[in-house]
Parts: structure tokens; C-alpha cells; sequence
């Protein structure tokens, strides 16, 4: 499958996302109650791949020994921001995806390329993994957003979450950075009017 053909994809998904709900999952075969000892990510471009990922229980308690302080929801996005980071240093070696670069810029092979999709996929199944573990105390993760549709940008694609006691919305976007960085977190509708990094 062409470059091209896997961006018309992504353009056809994220445009259908519009008319329905944002799917969290585009492919069935997800493992939709992901467990640190079980779960898989995206990778390739549009999820074209997916790779079965385990880690071991050191590995976990790391990502716990990061939430221990729960002193308020700016620390916690703080901690998510460390903790997401961590897993995708985790999950590239497990996978070969940990020369995935910032955006869509790919070092040829195309497994370790991850577009938006595939690290909005990721981003939310850790965060799931996270709230599973009751790790979060001030945020829940929510289903993916998007922005764009051509009218007033190209389309982009976000892992979210919810703060629980404001209701307002971030958008945790890893897409920004190469692997093992630690994503951006920005009130979501900055993000939908066209946010990126500077």
C-alpha cells in the first residue's frame, strides 16, 4: 500500500468520524481491554500493523511509582505527560518502533513509522491501561478527537482526556514528538482550532 493510499485512508476515516462518533478503534482485532501484560499497538501507518506487546511487572510498577503523588489535575497531566513517554520507550523495544520520528517523517522502514492515528490509538489504549490501575485520580480518558477535514486544515487525530472535576477536555498529542518523548497536552479546543508546536 502506497503512502498516498494510507493518507486517502486516513483522510476517509477521519471524515467519516465526522457524521458518526470518533471511533477510539479502527480495527477489530485491537485488544480493546488492554493489561500491561497484554496489549498491542499500531504502527505502519493507519494501524496497518499490529504488534503484541507484554511488559514485566518492574516495567509497571515504574509506570505506577509516577503517580504516587496525586496533589492536583495540572501535576497529573504532568505525570501523564512522564508516563507516556515511558511506555513508548518500553513498547519501541519490543516492537522496533523506537526510531519512530515527530510527525509523519520516516526513516524508510515503514514499521517504524507511526502517523496520528497510530499514536492516538496508542496514546489511548496506555491511558486505558492507566485508569485501569487506578492511577488516575483527577482525569479519565475519553475516545479520540479530531480536527480538520480539509475546511480549516488537515486532518489530525489526538488521544483525549476529560478532567473529572471541570469537565474540560486536553488533548494529549504524541504525534508532535519522536518516539519516547513526552507528549503535548493542550486544552482541547486550543488543539481543534489548529494548535502545534512552536
Amino acid at each position: 500500500m502506497t503512502r498516498t493510499v494510507k493518507i486517502f485512508i486516513v483522510v476517509l476515516l477521519i471524515n467519516v468520524s465526522v457524521l458518526l462518533k470518533a471511533e477510539t478503534f479502527v480495527r477489530d482485532d485491537i485488544i480493546t481491554d488492554p493489561t500491561p501484560l497484554k496489549f498491542n499497538i499500531c504502527h505502519g501507518g493507519t494501524c496497518e500493523n499490529i504488534s503484541n506487546v507484554s511488559l514485566k511487572e518492574q516495567q509497571w510498577q515504574q509506570i505506577r511509582n509516577i503517580f504516587k503523588d496525586k496533589r492536583s489535575p495540572q501535576h497529573e497531566r504532568q505525570q501523564i505527560k512522564i508516563a507516556i513517554a515511558k511506555l513508548e520507550k518500553f513498547v519501541g523495544r519490543q516492537t522496533d518502533t523506537y526510531n519512530d520520528k515527530a510527525e509523519n517523517r520516516t526513516d524508510d522502514e515503514l514499521h517504524h513509522y507511526m502517523d496520528c492515528i497510530d499514536e492516538s490509538t496508542n496514546t489511548t489504549l496506555y491511558l486505558m491501561m492507566i485508569q485501569n490501575d487506578a492511577l488516575l485520580r483527577w482525569h479519565t480518558y475519553q475516545d479520540r478527537g479530531n480536527r480538520g477535514y480539509f475546511f480549516n486544515g488537515w486532518p489530525h487525530t489526538t488521544a483525549v482526556i476529560k478532567e473529572t472535576g471541570t469537565g474540560k477536555r486536553y488533548a494529549v498529542d504524541s504525534w508532535f514528538r519522536d518516539n519516547g518523548l513526552q507528549p503535548y497536552i493542550i486544552p482541547f479546543e486550543e488543539w481543534r482550532n489548529g494548535w502545534k508546536p512552536e
